[in-house]
């Protein structure tokens, strides 16, 4: 099996879509730095907030993500019309979905008095959900569009939408937290809104690229008919829920662990905030290489060639796993270097750098679930990383973290060695099921 014919269509998708990730990924970071002269309790506000958000929005995104699988085998047989027909009823999900995460949303404030939080950091954290929950529908939206975009291998707007929204997050960060250009100084509240601001930002300039794309390859989306299709839902809705809960496991995983560091004290929340948006940053990168994955595999599977998807797999885990070893070297050799971008503060800087060295015993395994778990949605397999991650997550690495945090009394740290487990465990079952299901994928072809 040659990996060289497939490496390079992989990177002419994949980088793109990286350094999406990225800009993704550098929107938090930007909130974490701009709030953090206020403070660890405003550090530790910001991240549980933006945590507590993402652990609800993720699911409607996550919805979504059976679009990669639809567009892209539409994609690779050719067949154009069947892509607009899916991001119709991609938009129609976004929002149908919108009104019961709001709810969620709405109750999960009115129940943040009661959770528990250190007296330091309630009062921003309140402020700042208050006002980011209003962000789910452009979020949505975006996430319908940025997967229509990526099938049918259009990533350049998808790169350049969340590059600049850093830009447009910085400016309005400076606005909103610390009051300038005639606006009243929010704080933490602030960068709530700089966050909404920039979600609307993404959301426009992936909707202008859908039209421009569309007037440019005269492909006649505009002819497409944009009622509800119940039977198509129905099909998104199946094969997106799983992949949903599988996201909003992990990501939920991490949005408890969160929340029990914030029970903690405001600089084990502020530490575990620093080091969680640093191991987070690298993820980004094997994320990216998942979703390029997903849509190679999807469009070999769509062409009939089933050696290619496996090929394409293949390729998209060698080089996620490949870039979170050097990641995992990084953080052992410079973990002061990399948390003293965030924080001076000297408890911080020496419990995260202790973070860190936890973070780089499970980088190799969290690139390797993530990297499985997007080959595996191009074959249309999105219920064997749900139940993965259920087990590997919530069953083992978070009742682990918090006897090791809690009733051993190691704090953050134990949490930390907790959510390791997990990734450890989700990685190896995920990398196993990836290898059969591929070598199933080569044996048919050779039967047919």
């Amino acid at each position: 099996m040659s990996f060289r014919a497939e490496l390079k269509p992989m990177l002419r998708l994949a980088v793109p879509v990286v350094l999406a990730e990225l800009g993704w990924m550098s929107m938090g970071i930007v909130d974490t730095l701009m709030v953090s002269p206020l403070g660890p309790a405003a550090i530790g506000a910001t991240g549980i907030g933006t945590s507590l958000h993402m652990a609800f929005a993720v699911f409607g995104m996550g919805l979504l993500l059976g679009l990669d699988t639809f567009v892209s085998q539409a994609y690779g047989a050719g067949d154009v019309d069947e892509c607009h027909r899916w991001l119709v009823q991609g938009i129609w999900l976004a929002v149908l979905v919108t009104v019961p995460l709001m709810l969620v949303c709405v109750v999960v404030l009115l129940a943040i008095p009661s959770l528990g939080f250190h007296p330091e950091v309630m009062p921003p954290l309140q402020g700042y959900f208050a006002v980011v929950l209003w962000s789910t529908l452009p979020l949505l939206l975006y996430a319908a569009f940025r997967r229509y975009l990526q099938g049918m291998h259009i990533v350049t707007p998808v790169m350049f939408a969340l590059i600049s929204a850093n830009v447009v997050n910085i400016v309005s960060n400076w606005m909103f937290i610390y009051g300038h250009l005639g606006m009243p100084a929010m704080g933490v509240p602030g960068a709530a809104w700089a966050t909404f601001v920039s979600r609307v930002y993404m959301l426009v300039v992936l909707f202008v690229a859908v039209l421009v794309y569309d007037r440019w390859r005269k492909s006649g989306l505009p002819a497409v008919i944009w009622r509800l299709d119940m039977v198509r839902l129905r099909r998104l809705v199946t094969l997106g829920f799983p992949a949903a809960s599988q996201v909003t496991l992990e990501i939920g995983v991490f949005a408890a662990a969160t929340a029990l560091a914030g029970q903690i004290d405001p600089v084990s929340s502020a530490s575990h905030q620093i080091a969680l948006n640093i191991a987070a940053f690298a993820f980004m990168v094997p994320l990216g290489v998942a979703s390029a994955g997903a849509v190679r595999v999807g469009n070999r599977i769509g062409a009939g060639d089933l050696e290619g998807a496996r090929r394409a797999g293949w390729t998209a885990i060698l080089l996620g796993v490949g870039f979170m070893a050097m990641t995992g070297v990084l953080f052992l050799v410079a973990p002061r270097f990399l948390i003293g971008l965030f924080s001076r503060d000297a408890a911080v800087l020496a419990l995260g750098a202790s973070l860190l060295f936890v973070a780089a015993v499970f980088q190799l395994f969290d690139g390797l679930q993530a990297v499985a778990t997007g080959a595996l949605r191009g074959l249309g397999d999105t219920r064997t990383p749900m139940v993965t991650n259920f087990a590997g997550h919530w069953l083992f690495g978070l009742p682990l973290g918090y006897w090791l945090c809690f009733p051993l009394g190691l704090g953050v740290i134990g949490l930390w060695w907790g959510l390791s487990g997990g990734l450890i465990v989700c990685g190896a079952v995920l990398l196993t099921v990836w290898y059969k299901r591929s070598a199933q994928l080569v044996s048919h072809e050779a039967r047919s």
